[in-house]
């Protein structure tokens, strides 16, 4: 990405949530450990389902007294409402914030030019009173400014930015093989595991239980991780749940088919060090797993 570029991630949603038991309340559903993240630090966590599944993912942002979760717009009114559900007596106050906060990415070498910035994963400033924080899924993809929109575009200006098609985000996004897009079609499809949900420093082992928790421990201590999320390289679009080939023989099957392809992949049929990289068929098209 371009040093000088930011990115304007129109399809990302703000949740604000608060209150006497804030901690505690994220503390018992998220993947992560909320008791990681403070002024300096922010996170990426899941919800997942009993069974370990994927159901929701966001970006946790300390603000004030509470915490920002940015995530996929699309499935922003349905995390409010789960929320809710758990919410029951808890003291805390969840808000959508997404008509009056966005979320605006830029690269890392700019990041890193930035007065009292870190290069680690998640560590997060404040410019201005705004949170900047370096993406805690993987540094490549850069850093994400949280901002009132009244105030974005001054912003912009003074940290010598031009707002650019947050398409060259997302293109670079999938050449590190992370979903962003789309990821609702996910739900309850595959583990968290799977996800690559440990890859992107979505789950804390050590913490105590949470929702999914038990089964998502038992499969990394038996290590019975079988498949996991790839993105596809294809030249035309696939049929969502459509099977993948590699000589014959099915070795998966695609997920998202737009606005980026991904698909589950069994790791072991055959092993996947043997077809990486190689074409595959799916819909009677060649495709490429990388």
């Amino acid at each position: 990405m371009n040093i000088q570029n930011a990115y304007i991630l129109e399809d990302r949603g703000i949740l604000y949530i608060n209150g006497d038991d804030v901690k505690n309340f994220l503390q018992n559903i998220i993947s992560n450990d909320i008791n990681k993240v403070n002024d300096e630090t922010s996170c990426f966590a899941s919800i997942l389902s009993p069974q370990g599944k994927f159901l929701f993912e966001f970006l946790i942002i300390k603000h004030k007294s509470g915490f920002f979760l940015d995530c996929e717009k699309g499935q922003i009114d349905e995390l409010f409402k789960q929320l809710n559900i758990y919410k029951l007596r808890s003291k805390v106050e969840i808000l959508n914030l997404s008509n009056e906060f966005v979320v605006a990415s830029f690269g890392y070498e700019k990041f890193k030019d930035l007065e009292n910035s870190k290069d680690i994963e998640g560590f997060t400033l404040k410019y201005r009173e705004d949170p900047i924080l370096l993406d805690p899924r993987n540094k490549k993809l850069g850093a994400r400014l949280i901002i009132n929109l009244e105030k974005l575009y001054l912003t912009l200006k003074k940290l010598e930015l031009k707002s650019s098609n947050q398409k060259e985000y997302y293109d670079h996004s999938f050449k590190l093989g992370i979903s962003q897009q789309g990821n609702k079609i996910l739900q309850n499809k595959l583990f968290g595991l799977e996800a690559n949900f440990e890859e992107l420093n979505a789950i804390d082992f050590k913490k105590g239980c949470y929702v999914g928790q038990e089964n998502t421990a038992r499969m990394k201590l038996k290590n019975k991780i079988r498949k996991k999320l790839f993105p596809i390289e294809t030249k035309t679009k696939l049929k969502e749940g459509s099977e993948i080939f590699y000589n014959e023989k099915a070795v998966g099957k695609l997920l998202i088919s737009e606005p980026y392809p991904f698909a589950l992949i069994n790791l072991f049929s055959p092993d996947l060090k043997e077809f990486s990289g190689k074409e595959l068929t799916c819909d009677n098209q060649k495709v490429k797993i990388f």
